[in-house]
């Protein structure tokens, strides 16, 4: 499918500053970035050499342009659009793979964890001014804790508060699953501020932005998940955390609606990640069926690989129509709900069956470490879960086929 040629051109430069800023330092530190053992603390935390170099990275990024191309204009981004985003995250995963610690979310950010989180248009403009400079520049990083240990898919079932308290609110409440939340410099949070219409299924959450250096705010325990020894994912407890009321992100009781529109960015990159993810694996089994031989010749001649290669590209091809398809309809302006659910669905499907099928191409060898296919297996398996299952997500598409807002 044709891509817009500036878009092209946006990628191929962000590649180039990759592979000239960012592999050089991969290569330099490449004791340090080897494995788990020497990346994360005793605790699951990345050590401070880690962090800095994030930092780095994200700042580079920053006086490029490109740590703010998807950030909204309201914001001082560049607001390129869905269409350049997806592009863009399927370029980059497909050339790197996954496990890039200085390269995934750092050059490009998440919009949960870094940048300009669409979520952030909901602070007074006063308010955001004062933290511009940190976010926009890659300084300060973000986390998005709206999950909690009874309320991931349910976000109704929320149990933090947050109570009137004179010109602010008291915050108080466990958060679970929270990405970056180790190292975050300022939380959006989405806790109760009204019970009764929470019961009732109308509104009742709201968001706030807050300080992580703020009394009562605490991280004790990172989630450590697929066998990694550390991570990003943190718990966050809200202990009497007090914040301003000009804090707020967006009317208070409509907090749901605010973190909808970060949820809705996450399952698209999700996707385009998935997308380049998978590309990368098919590209690995496709060039190791060309040179591997058994009975005397290459293993491309086998009937059996060559099903496994058409299937995968059967997989790619299906999901990229999808995924661009629904890009062009959000950046259209259209009711996308329904096109946003399927393509997070099959797209994180999608890569653990082309990943599983370049293992089983490549044998004995896809099993081990050296060539990172187990770790982008578990990648595959783990981005199932984040931002809607997959059984949230075929409850939305029935919904919206059923109340007829499904345009194809």
């Amino acid at each position: 499918m044709k891509i817009d040629p500036d878009h092209v051109a946006i990628a191929d430069s962000i590649i180039r500053f990759i592979d000239r800023d960012v592999v050089s330092l991969e290569e330099k530190h490449h004791a340090l970035l080897r494995d788990d053992r020497s990346m994360f603390d005793s605790d699951g935390r990345y050590v401070p050499e880690i962090l800095s170099l994030r930092r780095q990275v994200r700042m580079r990024s920053a006086e490029l342009g490109f740590y703010t191309l998807f950030g909204s204009e309201k914001l001082g981004g560049s607001e390129m659009g869905a269409c350049a985003y997806a592009h863009i995250q399927e370029v980059l995963y497909r050339k790197y793979g996954p496990n890039r610690t200085l390269i995934q979310h750092v050059v490009i950010p998440s919009p949960f964890t870094n940048g300009l989180s669409p979520v952030l248009c909901q602070l007074a403009p006063e308010v955001f001014e004062q933290y511009r400079e940190g976010v926009s520049s890659g300084d300060k990083t973000l986390c998005f804790a709206l999950s909690e240990p009874d309320a991931g898919s349910d976000v109704m079932a929320m149990k933090t508060r947050a109570v009137r308290d004179g010109d602010g609110w008291i915050i108080n409440g466990t958060k679970q699953w929270i990405t970056n939340s180790p190292y975050a410099d300022y939380a959006m949070v989405f806790a109760v501020t009204d019970p009764e219409k929470v019961a009732q299924r109308r509104g009742g959450i709201t968001g706030f932005f807050v300080d992580t250096r703020a009394d009562g705010f605490s991280v004790p325990g990172i989630t450590r998940v697929m066998g990694h020894l550390g991570g990003e994912t943190g718990i966050v407890v809200l202990d009497n955390v007090r914040v301003r009321d000009d804090h707020r992100l967006g009317p208070v009781d409509r907090g749901l609606a605010v973190a909808i529109s970060g949820v809705s960015a996450g399952r698209l990159g999700l996707s385009a990640l998935c997308l380049g993810l998978a590309r990368w694996a098919l590209d690995m089994a496709t060039e190791y069926s060309r040179i591997r031989k058994t009975f005397g010749v290459p293993i491309s001649e086998h009937q059996a690989i060559q099903f496994m290669l058409a299937d995968s590209l059967m997989d790619i091809y299906a999901a990229k129509s999808m995924l661009h398809d629904c890009a062009a309809s959000i950046d259209a302006g259209d009711n996308a709900v329904a096109k946003t659910s399927m393509v997070k669905a099959f797209c994180t499907e999608m890569v653990g069956r082309v990943i599983d099928k370049s293992i089983q191409i490549h044998g004995g060898m896809g099993l081990t470490n050296e060539l990172r296919l187990e770790e982008g297996y578990r990648l595959a398996r783990q981005v199932r879960i984040p931002d809607g299952t997959g059984e949230i997500q075929r409850r939305t598409i029935a919904r919206q086929l059923l109340s007829d807002q499904v345009i194809l």
